[in-house]
């Protein structure tokens, strides 16, 4: 019989090769609300899975927690599973004083700025998306935000307001804490990857106010939460 993954108790008995990996546990309740045929699946630490179905096409959804380990973790159980599409979807913070609250914000390629993938590949290694994902992401989503994103493994650092105006005047369009894990790693494990980030707080905003209001439901980022997760599925069931 077929030892369960240890983190996310998963097992090949998934049967797909979809996925839509998500930060909070929460968010995965809410893509319930868009599939069919909803089976719980596992909920253990901060990995709860449910599969469904999205257009006859069959998906598993997981959350991973917060930050770049536990979403490496999640990535490398799921390519263990049999999956081989993974999208996340998640929220960001603009980089940019023009990108609005609840827009949805795509990432072309990753500012590896966390510890965890130094430790799968050089640092002159990039991290992107797949390119097939991302075509369709376009398809689908044509006005949302493209661009460089930037990874980091924190939010309390002294220095936070220096290093985002910095990268902010490079061009980088928002900021994440899981894309450059979920990218490299699935670079190395030969997976389809992408990343939709709804924006939750305005370049220069307050961080508590903005997840604050996202976790309460403030009806722009409410809706661009439920924006980003039906681009999963339609990205996913194409």
């Amino acid at each position: 019989m077929e030892e369960k993954q240890p983190h996310t108790q998963l097992s090949s008995e998934i049967n797909t090769d979809n996925a839509i990996i998500v930060g909070d546990p929460a968010r995965v309740d809410k893509v319930t609300e868009l599939m069919d045929n909803i089976r719980s699946w596992a909920f253990n630490r901060e990995y709860k899975s449910v599969i469904g179905e999205y257009r006859h096409t069959r998906i598993l959804v997981m959350s991973t927690g917060i930050g770049a380990p536990s979403a490496g973790i999640g990535v490398e159980e799921l390519n263990n599973v049999g999956v081989k599409n993974i999208i996340r979807v998640g929220s960001a913070g603009a980089m940019q004083k023009d990108i609005g609250l609840g827009e949805l914000i795509i990432g072309e390629g990753v500012v590896r700025d966390d510890g965890l993938t130094q430790k799968y590949v050089p640092d002159i290694y990039p991290a992107i998306p797949s390119f097939k994902l991302l075509s369709l992401a376009r398809k689908y989503a044509p006005d949302a935000i493209y661009g460089i994103i930037r990874s980091h493994d924190g939010f309390y650092m002294d220095d936070n307001a220096k290093n985002e105006a910095f990268w902010s005047e490079k061009g980088i369009v928002g900021a994440d804490m899981e894309s450059g894990a979920l990218m490299v790693i699935g670079r190395q494990r030969h997976l389809e990857t992408l990343s939709i980030l709804n924006n939750v707080v305005l370049y220069e905003g307050d961080l508590s106010t903005g997840v604050n209001n996202l976790v309460n439901g403030d009806d722009l980022m409410a809706q661009g939460e439920i924006a980003s997760l039906k681009l999963a599925l339609d990205i996913l069931s194409d």
